[in-house]
């Protein structure tokens, strides 16, 4: 009888896992560390992979990028979390009113994005903008594209954040970005000043 039991929760636990509606989100929000820093605290993601994304360059580098800009592929369980509510944590944890990169990182790879996968996620992400106009003081600069390759970083810059945790945090400090986004979004701002 207990071999029986022992094989029903296989069973049962395995069906669990594959009854997990997994879905796909991608976010531009500056360096690749902070965004897979912040979207690891949210419940129900299961997966944050940085890379790089909207360019047209072919196995884009951290040395060699072109056009693409630093982004993370975050993998969810729908079940728990929606591609609504990770919207409005990526609008919460990024300055979209830069259009010049994000906190002290500069250039074209740092500039904000969101990389929709289908019609109804652009859709869900033009709405989200649309909702925030005159809500900081300036434009939304941030802009929503359909989804284009995606190149996984190298692995010394994936999990950064738990892997090299003290020069991270000195990083995120000193780059300014949690007091930006404390200025621009107050208690809205999930994460900021809570590393």
């Amino acid at each position: 009888m207990r071999f029986l039991t022992v094989i029903f929760a296989l069973l049962t636990s395995s069906f669990s896992a594959q009854a997990e509606d997994l879905q796909t989100a991608i976010f531009a929000g500056g360096c690749f560390w902070c965004v897979e820093s912040d979207f690891d605290k949210v419940e129900g993601v299961v997966e944050t992979v940085s890379g790089y994304t909207g360019g047209t360059l072919q196995n884009a580098t951290y040395r060699n990028h072109g056009q693409h800009r630093e982004a993370v592929r975050i993998t969810f369980d729908a079940d728990i979390v929606s591609y609504d509510q990770l919207l409005y944590v990526f609008w919460r944890t990024v300055d979209p009113t830069d259009a010049g990169g994000q906190f002290c990182d500069r250039g074209h790879s740092y500039l904000t994005g969101i990389f929709a996968l289908d019609e109804a996620q652009a859709q869900a992400a033009r709405a989200s903008k649309a909702a925030l106009n005159g809500r900081l003081g300036a434009p939304i600069v941030t802009e929503v594209f359909p989804a284009s390759d995606f190149w996984d970083a190298e692995n010394y810059h994936q999990n950064y954040h738990q892997k090299n945790e003290r020069r991270y945090n000195y990083y995120r400090t000193g780059c300014g970005r949690d007091a930006r986004v404390a200025a621009l979004w107050g208690d809205e701002a999930p994460f900021a000043n809570k590393h």
